[in-house]
C-alpha cells in the first residue's frame, strides 16, 4: 500500500459526501457550481475525489450547501478531535442520536433517510479504521 492511498481515500469519501449532500439539497453539479464559483469539471472531480480541494473550496462548497466548513474539513482529515473517556461518551450517545434523528425526520423519504444513514454509518467505520 503506497503513502498516497489513504489521503486518496479521504478524499474520495469526502467528495462522496460532498454529492450526496448536493443531491439532498437537489442541486446539480451545474447549480453548486454556479453557488461555489467553482467550475464544473473541477467540482466533478472533488466529488470523485480526484482533487484535493483548498480550504478556501471546501468553505465555498460548504456555504453553498448550508454546512460548517468544519464539517467538510473533518470529512477531509483536516480536522481532529480530542479523544477521552467522556468525549467517547458523548460521542457513543451523539452517534444513537445521529442515527435516530435521521429516521425520525419527516422531511426525509425512506431512501433518503437510508442512505444518510448508511453514509454516516460509513463514515463512523471509516473514523475508527
Amino acid at each position: 500500500m503506497s503513502q498516497e492511498e489513504p489521503w486518496k481515500t479521504q478524499f474520495e469519501v469526502m467528495g462522496e459526501f460532498i454529492r450526496t449532500q448536493r443531491k439532498l439539497a437537489q442541486l446539480s453539479l451545474r447549480e453548486l457550481a454556479e453557488r461555489t464559483n467553482i467550475s464544473n469539471p473541477y467540482l466533478s472531480q472533488v466529488e470523485r475525489g480526484l482533487h484535493e480541494p483548498s480550504v478556501r473550496v471546501i468553505r465555498s462548497i460548504a456555504k453553498a450547501l448550508n454546512l460548517s466548513a468544519e464539517t467538510l474539513l473533518s470529512q477531509a482529515g483536516l480536522l481532529e478531535a480530542e479523544q477521552d473517556t467522556e468525549t467517547s461518551y458523548v460521542e457513543e450517545a451523539t452517534k444513537t442520536t445521529t442515527l435516530e434523528a435521521i429516521q425520525a425526520d419527516p422531511d426525509l423519504t425512506q431512501a433518503q433517510k437510508q442512505a444518510l444513514s448508511a453514509l454516516y454509518t460509513s463514515f463512523l467505520k471509516e473514523a475508527k479504521s
